[in-house]
This record gives structure tokens, sequence and C-alpha cells, in this order.
């Protein structure tokens, strides 16, 4: 039995942006194929791909380990997305389907729902679902891979505060999706940049002993539905 390499790649990602694997600690090989329940053929292939996204770095004498950003480099993922998430949403105006505009309008009716009855701790899931969704709406495998990686490195390195005002922010999510049900590429992608912008206030760069919290790590490796 194999173990797609991308599964291991997720759940080593996962744990450094969690932060069970701390910066600059070392990622052997023989210690994360225990981990997962994997070989070690998997996990090298993971950590070349971690290494190009910028999770891992190798160190002379060291070997692989865990990347350490610059403030400069945290500071300047804020705005690269500035930039690609108006793409985005312009792209998911141009090319969404009906099942994307179902889920995104399902997303906006909990989260205003989870507002009005004062329940915000699912807020923020239903955020990353939404962006995620919106993100796939775009139909550009490229982009949605950038705006993917994009997102995990922004939770790895950012803290986010609570909106103050959680229903203005559904409200904008609301007004973005029907720029997108319209087909308004102009109007989604004006929205989308003045929502980033708004939301890049509540970022706090983290300090390395305060790790995130991610709702997709999951160890062992899951398997199901791997080829034997």
């Amino acid at each position: 039995m194999r173990i797609p390499a991308h599964s291991v790649c997720t759940a080593i990602r996962d744990d450094i942006v969690s932060g069970v694997f701390e910066r600059g600690s070392r990622l052997t090989e023989e210690v994360l194929a225990r981990r997962y329940g994997v070989s070690r053929v998997p996990v090298r292939e993971a950590l070349r791909t971690l290494e190009s996204e910028g999770f891992v770095v190798t160190r002379r004498h060291a070997g692989a380990c865990v990347a350490e950003p610059t403030e400069q480099e945290a500071a300047d993922l804020l705005e690269i997305r500035m930039f690609l998430e108006p793409l985005g949403a312009a792209r998911a105006a141009q090319r969404r389907t009906e099942a994307h505009l179902k889920v995104l309008r399902g997303l906006v009716r909990l989260g205003q729902e989870r507002v009005r009855r004062g329940e915000g701790e699912d807020l923020r899931s239903l955020g990353g679902w939404f962006h995620e969704t919106l993100a796939q709406a775009s139909g550009s495998p490229a982009l949605i891979a950038l705006l993917t990686q994009l997102r995990h490195k922004i939770a790895w390195m950012y803290a986010v505060e609570q909106p103050v005002r959680p229903a203005d922010s559904w409200a904008e999510h609301g007004a973005l999706v029907d720029a997108v049900a319209r087909r308004d590429a102009e109007r989604a992608r004006t929205l989308a940049a003045q929502h980033a912008e708004r939301a890049t206030s509540a970022h706090r760069l983290r300090r390395a002993d305060r790790p995130a919290r991610v709702r997709t790590s999951q160890h062992p490796v899951n398997i199901a539905g791997v080829r034997h």
C-alpha cells in the first residue's frame, strides 16, 4: 500500500501551522514516518513540496527544518493577499457554477444566523470555508493553489482578532456573493479588495510560542480510499 505524498504533506503542514513542530525545529524523515504511520518515501516527497511552499528549509548539517519567516516576509503575505483575493473574486463572478453559489449563500446564511444568536465560536471556520469556496469558484487551479497556500501561511504567522461588528463582516460576504451571482466581476473585485483591506487590520503577528489552531489536522494520516 502506498500512501499519497499529498496526504502526508497536508498532515505535516497542519502540524507546522498549529505549532506541533516549532519554527526552526528539525524534521527528520524517520520521526515523521513513525508519526504518520507511513514509509519515508512519501515523507521525503512531502518535505520537498513544503520546502517549495516556504514552510520548510534545508540547512547544512541539519537537514530539513521548519522555516523561520521574518516580519517582512509575514507583511508581504498580507500585501499579496490584497492582490490575489480580488482577482479570485472577479474570476469567480465570471466562472462560478450554481453549486458554488448554493454553498456560498448557505455559508452567508449560517454566518448571519450565528451572529444574530450571539454564537461566535464557528464564525472563523465559516469565514474560512467561505473564502475557500470563493477561491474554488474562480475555476483557476493555479489561483486556487496560490490562495490556499497563502491562507495556510497567514494562519501560521498571524492571529486574527474577531471583528468588532461581525454583522458588518457577514453583510460584506453577502454583498460579495450577490456580485458573483450577477456575474459582475468588477463589483466583486472592488468588494473583495475592501473586505481584505478591512480584515488586514485585525491580523497580529504570532509569537513563536503561541501557535495557530487548525481544524483539519488528523493523525495518523487518513488512508481511506487508498488502493492496495
